[in-house]
């Protein structure tokens, strides 16, 4: 699947068994500028957990708003995601992060990714945190 950006492409390979929501390989060739972003939590502009104390879903959504205006930042968007890491502490949220995923990724060429569980964030509170790598035209 070819993305917005002509020189990125996703590609599941028959040789690996079809994966939920995500791409096996990404490849990215230059020229273009390659964007790392920060793991996002939850957390509103004043630096407060959204949702009510346990509320994944506002977390993730949060974290997923948080990840598009820190693209905005330098003119990328959701689309231009070649790899996302995701944190969680329940995986009984699992679920609940691929649906809300789905709304923000094409789910026709997803970027590739990894899904850990661990056992806290550094933020007290904090059930979710995405980060990113993009890859955007040349300036």
């Amino acid at each position: 699947m070819e993305s917005p950006v002509s020189n990125v492409r996703f590609v599941n390979p028959d040789s690996l068994s079809k994966p939920p929501g995500y791409s096996h390989v990404v490849e990215a060739t230059g020229p273009g500028r390659t964007i790392y972003v920060a793991g996002q939590l939850g957390l509103d502009l004043d630096g407060r957990i959204v949702g009510a104390p346990g509320d994944f879903r506002a977390q993730a959504v949060q974290a997923f708003e948080n990840l598009k205006a820190a693209l905005a930042a330098v003119d990328g968007t959701l689309s231009d995601v070649v790899k996302i890491t995701n944190y969680l502490v329940d995986m009984s949220h699992l679920p609940l992060y691929r649906a809300v995923r789905d709304i923000y990724f094409n789910k026709a060429a997803p970027p590739a990714s990894t899904l850990v569980a661990i056992t806290g964030l550094a933020r007290e509170g904090a059930l979710f945190e995405i980060e990113a790598i993009a890859v955007l035209p040349p300036k």
